[in-house]
């Protein structure tokens, strides 16, 4: 049933025109496949640049392994030219490099001829990534956010917000305090997680009657530099 397209891929066998076109059309379909799930399923806005690499990686990988075959003299040569080369990107999440095995199986079943595994592979592996998104697998239920309060000086800021904490957060933690306006004021910065379904217009309403109607910012899904 999973058979290869191509008559012995443990011998380095010529390429023909019809499997070359088989192998490449479902890896590029499957690539479409992977992209197109990608960009659904990323909460965030979705890498333009990532999208495309996830359609043409799956074909990439296929014409690599139709090129090297069984040939070990060719396959040591193109490992040495892609040694040479250096990849810089910014990093990514878990996810993406997910993503990215996932492409690069696909392309080897495709470039070894077994077309039909990397279809049910990939379909499969698609389904059970859209269905995991979709029913928020490992999603917290509770929001780690990063709050900023600024106080007059003479507020004892140690004690001063407590009660609204307890009451709105189930973790609040104390990161960075500065002094802003020459001194006449402390910025302090708490990382906090809130509850589930808080109101959170009511969560900062009650902090500024603590701390004199001065600056308040709650900032939702920051980096872990942000403060």
């Amino acid at each position: 049933m999973f058979n290869s397209i191509f008559p012995n891929t443990a011998a380095d066998t010529a390429l023909t025109l019809s499997g070359l076109l088989t192998a490449l059309t479902a890896a590029l379909c499957l690539g479409l496949l992977i992209s197109f799930v990608y960009m659904k399923t990323n909460k965030n806005t979705p890498s333009q640049s990532f999208a495309l690499t996830l359609v043409m990686l799956p074909a990439v990988v296929t014409i690599i392994i139709l090129l090297v075959g069984s040939n070990i003299a060719r396959a040591f040569s193109l490992s040495g030219a892609f040694a040479i080369i250096r990849f810089r990107s910014a990093p990514g999440d878990a996810k993406d490099i997910t993503y990215v095995l996932f492409s690069m199986a696909v392309g080897l079943a495709a470039g070894m001829g077994f077309v039909l595994y990397a279809l049910v592979v990939g379909i499969a592996l698609c389904t059970a990534i859209a269905l995991l998104e979709f029913l928020n697998y490992g999603s917290p239920k509770e929001t780690c956010k990063i709050l900023k309060i600024t106080i007059p000086e003479n507020l004892d800021y140690a004690n001063a917000f407590e009660s609204v904490m307890s009451k709105y957060t189930s973790a609040a933690k104390l990161q960075k305090l500065k002094t802003t306006d020459l001194g006449s004021l402390y910025e302090l910065v708490y990382t906090v997680t809130t509850k589930a379904d808080i109101n959170e217009k009511a969560f900062i309403d009650e902090l500024r009657c603590r701390n004199g109607n001065l600056n308040i910012t709650l900032v939702m899904n920051a980096p872990a530099n942000e403060f």
